[in-house]
């Protein structure tokens, strides 16, 4: 397995396929999702991800919105969980934000059902959940680092 962080302008058309492949398997199939996934966001994105046997197994993207950090399109293949590979993703989310984004709070909107998941890495619930679209999401922060 190979992981891999680069900017939009970085990435191959190979691996731009493929992570749109995998956040539409994963969101747009697999949540049963009606949304465009690829968006402006994608274009100043840092983009972290994993590739196994020429497929993307995990993914996050990071960018800065407003004054603050926030990342999202976090995945990884269902056929890849329970194997620590979420765990990984976020230890190289959180480094990556450490060294690209020093002092800048992070803000993200995270699926409700894995809010214990971003607590462990010490993110803290902000208010009560919203829907976004048609799935429920909190608002969770975290100090710069």
């Amino acid at each position: 397995m190979e992981w891999k962080q680069k900017k939009f302008n970085e990435l191959t058309t190979k691996e731009l396929f493929q992570i749109y492949q995998f956040r539409s398997q994963v969101f747009t199939v697999g949540q049963n999702r009606i949304y465009q996934d690829p968006d402006e966001n994608d274009l100043v994105a840092t983009h972290v991800f994993a590739i196994n046997n020429s497929d993307v197994v995990a993914y996050a993207r990071i960018f800065i919105e407003d004054n603050f950090v926030t990342f999202g399109r976090v995945a990884t293949s269902p056929s890849y969980r329970g194997q620590g590979l979420g765990q990984q993703l976020m230890d190289l989310v959180m480094q990556t934000i450490q060294q690209n984004y020093p002092k800048k709070p992070i803000e993200i909107h995270a699926q409700d059902y894995v809010e214990g998941f971003y607590q462990k890495f010490g993110f803290t619930s902000q208010g009560a959940p919203v829907q976004i679209a048609g799935t429920p999401h909190i608002k969770m922060t975290h100090p710069a680092m």
